[in-house]
């Protein structure tokens, strides 16, 4: 015949300790340490039975209950220095009135709370509409004004500006260039000059996009063999000439 074991939950060891004296309405000054050293025992074997991991205090506690209970089984009994016995109980007893205290306690402590959290913030009414008539009032936020705030205010509005300066800006310029365009204005200089030298191309429009155009018209213009080129003065100049079979209408 099977049956089921309900364990009740408890915090802690001590917590277990004051659930048997108070079912069993045992003196908690004069603790019958043998009956409860073996309900103590008797809880942990059944939670090992169950496979619940036992904590480390619960076995601390345990090991102290079997420590009293063998102080008091010896027949010697301990005195302090005044000669009186020394009950072994004594330093359990003082734990066990100092955790009932402090779980009376925290019972209340619970209980305000959760009342504490069913209330709802008022706020100070009168902080809160000047705050609200000191934000609509322009003399009111003068009022208020004086020299070190108004150098903190021009301070981050110049350190604003800065940092908006130093912000990368990305621009799109079109350019009014093209390199059919400039093929065709390339083969045109050449119809009145028998030659044209790059330098002279170059200086007519010196930025570096029309360089580069003008470069690119070259290479095609090369490409298409409608003109030549033929070393120049300089080392970084070339002369260019027409074809002889060349004329504007072959430019696509």
């Amino acid at each position: 015949m099977s049956y089921e074991i309900k364990l009740p939950l408890f915090e802690g060891p001590f917590d277990l300790l004051l659930f048997f004296i108070e079912r069993d309405e045992l003196d908690i000054y004069d603790i019958p340490i043998s009956k409860i050293t073996q309900d103590f025992i008797d809880y942990l074997n059944d939670l090992e039975k169950l496979n619940i991991e036992v904590a480390s205090e619960f076995i601390l506690v345990a090991a102290t209950l079997m420590r009293i209970k063998a102080k008091m089984l010896l027949p010697r009994k301990q005195l302090d220095e005044e000669g009186n016995e020394i009950d072994p109980r004594e330093e359990l007893v003082k734990h066990l009135l100092e955790y009932k205290k402090y779980k009376s306690i925290i019972g209340e402590l619970a209980s305000l709370e959760e009342v504490r959290l069913q209330k709802e913030k008022r706020g100070n009414i009168l902080k809160e509409l000047k705050k609200l008539s000191e934000s609509t009032d322009v003399e009111a936020e003068l009022q208020d004004v004086d020299l070190y705030k108004l150098l903190r205010v021009y301070e981050k509005v110049l350190l604003r500006f800065e940092d908006e300066k130093k912000k990368p800006i990305h621009s799109i310029v079109p350019y009014p260039y093209t390199i059919a365009e400039k093929k065709k204005e390339l083969l045109s200089k050449l119809v009145d000059a028998r030659r044209l030298s790059f330098e002279e191309v170059i200086t007519a429009e010196p930025n570096r996009i029309a360089v580069i155009f003008n470069f690119l018209a070259i290479l095609e213009l090369l490409q298409m063999q409608l003109i030549k080129i033929t070393q120049g003065e300089g080392f970084n100049n070339f002369w260019l000439q027409k074809s002889e079979s060349e004329t504007i209408e072959d430019v696509s």
